[in-house]
């Protein structure tokens, strides 16, 4: 028989006719989280952080840089600190469709919309280019915001296995003669490795389906100066090719865009809900992104600094004994022998100077805590060796 579930119970002083506390089940949810090893906390950074940052996603080191920061500073002096509304009504800046112009010209597509962030753009590219009746087929290994955004839409999503570009063959297949959109994240945000985007959009093509493909880490570190996972695949611009964006990661500053043929980008202003409905991205944040975009014109170099750094990494600590997987990007994705395991590392880490990710269930689908690690393109090789020095250390027992 199972165990009671407390949660349900009424609260205390209920039956006597005072009324039930309405969040009294959340001490439930509370003390299952402590048993199971799950709880979240927060932890704010002072601005002047002493440590070795390998959590954020800054893989390009612009958000302090001085040129970006100042960018941010202007537009916020210029426009003001907040959009004042969303972006059909007040919430639209000159500023905003000058950075559209330049990053769908950047990146090989022909127009872009931005939102105010990427989570927003996964739900408005997924919740508007489906309908009742389509199909959505989804890889495996997705980011949380293509999950909610499958969920939110209206239309059948069916999941396939991870990067497999035989299972999205045979799943449309089998759905002959109806609308359909795979969506995969260009690089996944866990693992580090990147989609067959080149063969996807090849089935994609002879089969008359869509292809919207998340880009979060993959823009400022894959392709000729950063330009992304779809220019390094060859697909970007292609008639039937979306891609989403965040300008929170290489780009240092905050908010998302999608990015596409104008006709799509079109129908997104008409119809995509986290658009219409929510109030443009900041001044200051699209100044930031607008800088960090031109910064990376002029220093291509950064892009593949990054990806030198992780793969120093992952060379390093499998040299080392340690098991990761070899990186695509700018990820480096270091297991560990268990949930307590990396949480334990990751402290350690921390302890010594170093800042790095931790990802444990239910955060990760295949069961296998990690700690992960983000290239920088301005981590000094100094820095690099410490870092890989202190995760070594700290690693014995619990991560070889």
């Amino acid at each position: 028989m199972p165990a009671p579930d407390d949660s349900a119970r009424p609260a205390a002083g209920h039956a006597s006719g005072a009324p039930a506390d309405p969040f009294g089940w959340t001490g439930a949810e509370a003390r299952r989280r402590e048993r199971a090893g799950l709880v979240r906390t927060l932890r704010p950074r002072a601005a002047d952080s002493p440590l070795v940052d390998l959590a954020s996603n800054d893989y390009l080191g612009l958000a302090r840089h001085p040129a970006v920061t100042a960018a941010a500073a202007d537009a916020a002096l210029r426009w003001g600190a907040g959009a004042t509304g969303s972006r059909l009504v007040t919430g639209s800046t000159t500023l905003h469709a000058e950075l559209e112009a330049e990053l769908a010209g950047f990146c090989g597509f022909e127009a872009a919309l931005v939102l105010s962030s990427g989570y927003a753009a996964n739900l408005a590219a997924l919740t508007a280019l489906t309908a009742p009746g389509s199909l959505i087929v989804s890889d495996a290994g997705n980011h949380a915001s293509i999950i909610d955004g499958c969920r939110l839409a209206r239309a059948e999503t069916l999941v396939v296995p991870h990067a497999d570009p035989a299972a999205v063959r045979e799943t449309l297949d089998a759905h002959p003669g109806r609308r359909a959109l795979v969506v995969t994240d260009g690089v996944f945000s866990v693992d580090g490795d990147a989609a067959p985007l080149d063969e996807l959009a090849e089935v994609c093509r002879t089969r008359g389906a869509a292809l919207v493909v998340d880009d979060a880490h993959g823009l400022g570190v894959l392709g000729d100066g950063g330009r992304g996972a779809p220019a390094a695949a060859g697909i970007a611009g292609a008639g039937g090719v979306v891609a989403t964006v965040t300008l929170s990661k290489s780009l240092g500053s905050q908010g998302g865009a999608v990015l596409g043929p104008a006709r799509v980008i079109e129908h997104l202003v008409n119809a995509a809900r986290t658009f219409i409905f929510d109030t443009g991205l900041a001044p200051a944040a699209v100044g930031g992104a607008r800088e960090s975009l031109r910064l990376l014109r002029r220093e291509p170099g950064r892009a593949a600094r990054a990806r030198e750094v992780a793969l120093t990494l992952y060379e390093r600590l499998t040299g080392a004994g340690l098991s990761a997987v070899r990186p695509d990007a700018a990820v480096v994705s270091v297991r560990a022998a268990s949930a307590e395991a990396a949480v334990r590392w990751a402290a350690d880490c921390r302890a010594a100077g170093l800042a790095v990710g931790c990802f444990r269930p239910p955060s990760v689908t295949d069961g296998v805590s990690r700690i992960r690690l983000t290239a920088r393109a301005d981590l000094t090789d100094r820095q690099l060796d410490a870092a890989v020095g202190t995760i070594i250390a700290t690693a014995a027992p619990v991560g070889r």
